[in-house]
């Protein structure tokens, strides 16, 4: 099993997006790459802790590659807005790849590099190493299956 970390604005719809592509295993929304310890989601909204909502993704890539889980994500995010994606505004909405495999950045750097083709303004999400990662409370996790009419900027039949 493989693992990667996407930041794509608001958490809940793209967990509940990736939660239905075949050879994801799990997911887990939570803060990433902030500058606290076990942050709460209070916290996260002051914009004072640097984190980003962020899923966690564990993937069998015999089943499907990081190169496709980039290109899905790209499908559902504007990488060229700084700390924001549909109707949610804040660091924590920036959007970011974070990686943990060292192996997993020359993938992940081409996916960039072919994405921003696609645009003229300069793609923003950031692409660093994972620093930390801090599930989510109880309550954010699988949110919308939870409260099925929930707000997601995501078009799920992507």
């Amino acid at each position: 099993m493989k693992e990667i970390y996407l930041a794509g604005g608001c958490f809940w719809g793209l967990q509940a997006y990736f939660d239905l592509k075949d050879g994801i295993k799990e997911t887990i929304v939570g803060y990433a790459n902030g500058s606290t310890d076990n942050p709460t989601y209070e916290q996260v909204c002051t914009n004072s802790t640097g984190y980003a909502e962020t899923v966690y993704i564990k993937y069998n890539e015999e089943e499907v590659s990081l190169n496709k889980i980039l290109e899905i994500f790209w499908k559902v995010i504007d990488p060229t807005i700084i700390n924001r994606q549909g109707g949610d505004v804040g660091t924590q909405y920036r959007t970011g790849v974070y990686y943990i495999d060292d192996k997993d950045i020359s993938i992940i750097k081409e996916s960039f590099k072919i994405e921003q083709l696609k645009y003229d303004k300069p793609i923003v999400t950031e692409l660093e190493k994972l620093k930390n990662f801090f599930p989510a409370e109880e309550y954010h996790q699988k949110y919308l299956e939870k409260n099925p009419n929930g707000y997601c900027h995501i078009d799920l039949t992507l």
